[in-house]
C-alpha cells in the first residue's frame, strides 16, 4: 500500500484487470448459457403430414425456433465430387491451405504455421425429407452457410509436399519461413446425410421453409441428433461458468486483500491519533500539576517516569523502559514512527 493508504499502481492494475477478465468470462458464459436454455426450449416438430397442420395452426403460420429431422435431398441438380466418383452432395467446399515451419525470435524454435490461401463453396437448394418418403412432406433449406454449426464431410484430402533445392533451404533459414507443402481438401454435404435443423419453421404459402431465426439465436444444420448438440451446448456453458466462478473468486480474493491492508492502516492511524490525544491530556495534567512546568527528561508516553532508552536506528531518547515494552508490534518511536530495532539502556548519573 502507498502512503494513505491507497493502493499502488500493480495492485489496483491487477484488481482492474482480474476485473474485466471475469466480466467478460461472465458475458461469454451468459451468451452460451442464453444458448443453451434456447435450445432446450425449442419445439421439437416431426416431419410427417401433420406438420402442415401445425404450421396453420401456429401464429403468423411460424414457429420461431423448432428442430426436426430429415434426410437431405437435393431439389433440383446435386453437385458432383472434384475426386471421388458417384459422390454427390448439396454443399461442396474447396480448400487450398499452406503449411509452413516459422521461426520464432522468441523461443528460438520453429512453429508450425498455417494459412487457408483459397477458399471455395458451392451450394445447391437442399430440402430435408422424411427417411422412409412416404408423406410427400418436405422442408426447404434456406441459407445452409449461415448456420453456426454446418456438418460437412471431407470426402478428399491430400497433401502436396513442397520440393526445395539447397540453395532454397539456405534461403528458407535466413528468411525464417521453411515451406512444407499445400494441402488440398473437398467437403460435401452429401445426399442422404441425416441432418438436424434447428431454426425458424415457416409456412410460405405451400412451401415449407426452415431459415434463420429471427430472435438472435444460433442456426443448426448439425450430422448430431438434437440431444448430443444440446449436450455439447450445456457443457460448454458449463465450461465458461466455472471459468468465470475461478476468476471471480480471484478478483474477490484481491479485493479483500486491499480492503484489508486499507483497514489495518486505518486502525493504526487510529491508534496513533489515540495515543497522540492521551500524550496532550497527560501533558496537561501534568503542566497543571507542575505549576505550568513540566517534568524534565520525562517519558513522551506517561509523562511520569524518567527517559531510560535509546531508541536505535532513529537514535531518540523519548520513554521509560515500562512503556517501551508496552508499545505494540511491530515497535516503533512514538517520536518519528520509524521501526525500532535495537534498545540500548540509558543511565543517568
Amino acid at each position: 500500500m502507498e502512503g494513505g493508504g491507497r493502493p499502488s499502481a500493480a495492485q489496483a492494475a491487477l484488481l482492474a484487470a482480474s476485473t474485466a477478465v471475469t466480466a467478460l468470462l461472465y458475458s461469454v458464459y451468459r451468451q452460451k448459457a442464453r444458448v443453451a436454455r434456447g435450445l432446450e426450449g425449442a419445439r421439437r416438430v416431426q416431419l410427417d403430414g401433420d406438420l402442415r397442420s401445425v404450421l396453420l395452426e401456429a401464429p403468423g403460420r411460424c414457429v420461431p425456433y423448432a428442430v426436426i429431422e430429415g434426410v437431405v435431398r437435393s431439389v433440383k441438380e446435386t453437385l458432383s465430387s472434384q475426386f471421388v466418383e458417384n459422390c454427390k452432395g448439396v454443399v461442396q467446399r474447396l480448400t487450398l491451405q499452406e503449411h509452413k515451419m516459422v521461426w520464432n525470435r522468441t523461443t528460438h524454435l520453429w512453429n508450425d504455421y498455417e494459412k487457408i490461401i483459397h477458399q471455395r463453396t458451392n451450394t445447391t437448394p437442399f430440402e430435408l425429407v422424411p427417411a422412409e418418403d412416404s408423406t410427400g412432406v418436405t422442408v426447404r433449406v434456406m441459407k445452409p452457410l449461415d448456420a453456426a454449426e454446418l456438418s460437412l464431410e471431407t470426402v478428399y484430402e491430400k497433401f502436396h509436399p513442397s520440393v526445395q533445392s539447397f540453395t532454397d533451404v539456405i534461403g528458407h533459414y535466413i528468411s525464417g519461413e521453411r515451406p512444407k507443402g499445400i494441402q488440398e481438401t473437398e467437403q460435401m454435404l452429401k445426399v442422404g446425410t441425416a441432418l438436424t435443423g434447428v431454426g425458424e419453421l415457416v409456412l410460405d404459402n405451400t412451401t415449407i421453409k426452415l431459415q434463420p431465426p429471427k430472435q438472435g439465436m444460433p442456426y443448426y444444420l448439425s450430422s448430431a441428433d438434437f440431444d448430443s448438440l444440446l449436450q455439447k451446448q450445456e457443457s460448454s456453458a458449463r465450461f465458461w461458468k466455472i471459468l468465470t466462478v475461478l476468476f471471480g473468486f480471484a478478483t474477490c480474493a484481491v479485493l479483500f486483500f486491499l480492503l484489508r491492508k486499507q483497514y489495518r492502516h486505518h486502525r493504526e492511524r487510529q491508534h496513533l491519533k489515540q495515543m497522540q490525544e492521551e500524550f496532550r491530556q497527560a501533558q496537561e495534567r501534568l503542566m497543571n500539576a507542575e505549576g505550568g512546568e513540566t517534568v524534565k527528561n520525562a517519558c513522551v508516553v506517561c509523562l511520569s517516569s524518567t527517559k531510560s532508552c535509546v531508541f536505535l536506528e532513529c537514535g531518540h531518547v523519548c520513554s521509560c523502559h515500562q512503556c517501551y515494552q508496552a508499545l505494540p508490534e511491530p515497535k516503533k518511536c512514538p517520536i518519528c514512527r520509524q521501526g525500532i530495532t535495537r534498545v540500548v539502556p540509558l543511565y543517568n548519573s
